[in-house]
């Protein structure tokens, strides 16, 4: 049976192709990132093929899973200093950060290319081409074809920081024929919880380890929270961010500033018909897709909010007026989380408010951030119940009492200043992920493994 639901599964994936070209030609048009090197996703490549195993591969998708990467990757690095690496992506924007990082890290001999499409062809043409000698898939990457031909080529596969939700659980036993053999396939799979152990053990994951998630082991960077801090103590006035927003959430979040600005009295009130939120306190809003910047833009210009984005700024937004002026900052820059949350007096949790599973909360604990979280948040499900158990993150029904408390969480410097120490208390706690990581990933890396 699963050898005709992977033959049927094969089968949609080589028809697929032309509408892969199709939809990266359309995403290309607005992140021409997508544009770079097509064929690689296809398994054609302008590297010389390898002579031998040697790489070691690791598939972090997209942005946030090549930043959780970096910090094993770092640790990886440290301790085997001479070892090659393969990084392989499937969005643009994981592909620009996986450079990035390759800048910072990277030896003579690393490669980065696209993950291969799904479909037979592609995937024996990367295996057979790159030859890695040890592959490490980042958190839910289960791709059936994938595994299957890495182990009929007896290339170990590692599923490292893995999660599985419920609800992904739910959709995989329904596709128990392919789902069961492909995490089966799996050499070994190092979960972050002992619910995510639970869940994968049910679709038949060799789970070999507990060992916490690695986005603990992230250190911001001290510069760029530094510099946020310093702009908000010299503003005047709190900041209220909207941290990694999904779409279907900044209206909702436009709609309660603005009626919030409305209850305020005095200075803080906005003027009538004018669409200003007045002098009570300033929203940012850093969505989690860059994308969407210009569209954000304009749509809180139909909500009557004056916006000023970052990449306006020609340095401090103390130094400009249209961002002293301004109802509405947009965080329109990438790697500068670590300036927002120092920037942020609270933090609403995208992708809480919509049911999409949460965004990143450890990030903003570390910086000391305060973090508002609406009730979707299983994609950290346990990382989300320590934070609000430890006083680190609040938990609200929606957006209207997720802005109500972010911004009495502005009027209350007590409550914030301990759920700022809070978070980076629980930040500290759970550190250690990366180095379990390596320390397990030793006995596929000895020689002669």
């Amino acid at each position: 049976m699963s050898g005709w639901a992977r033959g049927v599964y094969s089968a949609l994936m080589t028809l697929g192709q032309p509408l892969l070209r199709h939809k990266l030609a359309r995403r290309g048009r607005q992140e021409p990132g997508y544009l770079e090197a097509v064929e690689e996703r296809f398994g054609r490549y302008s590297q010389p093929a390898e002579a031998r195993s040697e790489l070691v591969w690791v598939h972090a998708v997209s942005l946030g899973e090549t930043r959780t990467a970096a910090m094993l990757l770092r640790a990886l690095r440290a301790r085997h200093p001479a070892l090659r690496l393969l990084l392989t992506h499937g969005t643009a924007t994981g592909r620009e950060e996986g450079r990035a990082l390759l800048k910072a890290i990277g030896r003579p001999g690393d490669v980065q290319v696209w993950q291969p499409w799904d479909s037979p062809a592609a995937v024996g043409r990367f295996l057979a081409h790159f030859r890695p000698r040890l592959g490490l898939l980042m958190e839910t990457e289960i791709w059936p074809n994938l595994i299957a031909q890495a182990r009929a080529n007896s290339i170990p596969l590692v599923l490292v920081n893995a999660r599985l939700s419920p609800k992904s659980l739910r959709q995989a036993q329904r596709l128990a024929p392919l789902a069961r053999p492909a995490y089966g396939a799996l050499s070994a799979a190092y979960a972050q919880t002992e619910d995510d152990a639970a869940r994968l053990r049910q679709l038949g994951a060799p789970v070999q380890g507990v060992f916490g998630n690695l986005k603990f082991d992230a250190t911001p960077d001290a510069g760029q929270l530094a510099q946020g801090r310093a702009w908000r103590a010299a503003l005047g006035r709190p900041v209220l961010m909207f941290a990694s927003s999904r779409e279907g959430e900044e209206e909702a979040f436009f709609r309660q500033i603005k009626a919030a600005a409305q209850a305020q009295p005095g200075e803080a009130a906005m003027n009538s018909g004018a669409g200003k939120l007045g002098a009570g306190f300033t929203a940012l809003l850093v969505p989690r897709h860059p994308q969407r910047f210009d569209a954000l833009a304009a749509l809180a210009a139909q909500h009557g909010l004056r916006v000023s984005r970052r990449a306006q700024w020609a340095g401090s937004p103390l130094h400009s007026d249209e961002a002293m002026g301004a109802d509405l900052w947009l965080g329109d820059s990438l790697g500068e989380m670590a300036l927002y949350y120092g920037l942020a007096d609270a933090a609403l949790l995208g992708g809480s408010f919509a049911p999409l599973g949460g965004q990143n909360l450890i990030e903003a604990a570390a910086c000391g951030c305060p973090v508002v979280m609406g009730p979707h948040t299983f994609n950290f499900a346990e990382a989300a119940a320590l934070a609000e158990a430890e006083g680190a993150a609040l938990r609200v029904a929606g957006m209207d009492e997720g802005v109500r408390a972010g911004l009495a969480l502005l009027g209350d410097p007590a409550a914030q200043a301990r759920a700022a120490q809070a978070g980076l208390g629980f930040a500290a706690r759970h550190r250690g992920a990366a180095a379990r990581t390596v320390a397990a990933l030793d006995a596929f890396l000895q020689p002669g493994a």
